[in-house]
């Protein structure tokens, strides 16, 4: 006769020293199986009553039998804890949701910018008359006429940029020739001075214009004539 509790956790041979390993995999003997069902279903509520005490961890444990009997346990309550669980997953869901439209609207942007680089770049070797060979006959008259509209706006703006020189070069012309005019009024002006100056030391000889070299201690009389 076998026992249960010899048959339940493995043959006592694979028993040396200490407890032997238990090769994991359904028990035929339906005797021994329920034996291992409940003491392993009982070790699993203790643990798991110790990791919601020890950790105050929101634990919900839920077991059915091979006969659909429920065994549950729950520090809170079962359903709210699986509610919490429901909330969690579709959080998390959402999360990864938005994060992978993110991913593929910054992949879709990136390609559109590197495809928009690479037409810039091509257009540009087409303006300086290079890699034509690659181009239609439309696209050359395209190409052709996009060349003739920037040329005109380029002479153009050549045009307004030489009239603006000129136009100030001709405004400063005519503040030089104001400022000369003044400045050959003001000379006249101190010439003119000048004369007068002259002009009456000339008609009036007993006036006398010092020296610059002179002694100090004489100083020069005007005597009357008689």
């Amino acid at each position: 006769m076998e026992f249960p509790n010899q048959a339940s956790e493995g043959s006592s041979q694979t028993k040396k020293n200490g407890r032997g390993k238990i090769e994991i995999k359904r028990i035929e003997n339906t005797t021994n199986r329920q034996v291992t069902f409940c003491k392993r279903r009982n070790g699993l509520l203790k643990k798991a009553y110790e990791l919601s005490v020890l950790c105050d961890a929101e634990v919900a444990l839920v077991v059915f039998s091979n006969r659909g009997r429920l065994y549950e346990y729950a520090n809170n309550s079962v359903r709210g804890t699986i509610e919490r669980y429901k909330k969690a997953c579709a959080a998390s869901s959402n999360t990864e949701s938005v994060a992978e439209a993110n991913t593929q609207f910054y992949q879709q942007e990136s390609s559109k910018l590197k495809r928009q680089i690479r037409d810039i770049q091509n257009l540009n070797r087409h303006i300086l008359g290079e890699s034509l060979s690659s181009l239609s006959l439309k696209e050359l008259k395209n190409l052709e006429s996009r060349l003739e509209k920037g040329l005109s706006r380029v002479r153009s703006r050549k045009h307004e940029t030489l009239f603006g020189d000129i136009e100030f070069m001709q405004k400063r012309e005519i503040e030089l020739q104001n400022h000369n005019n003044l400045l050959r009024a003001k000379i006249a002006q101190h010439e003119r001075a000048q004369q007068q100056e002259q002009s009456l030391l000339q008609g009036n000889p007993c006036v006398s214009i010092p020296s610059q070299s002179y002694d100090r201690n004489f100083f020069p009389v005007n005597v009357p004539n008689h």
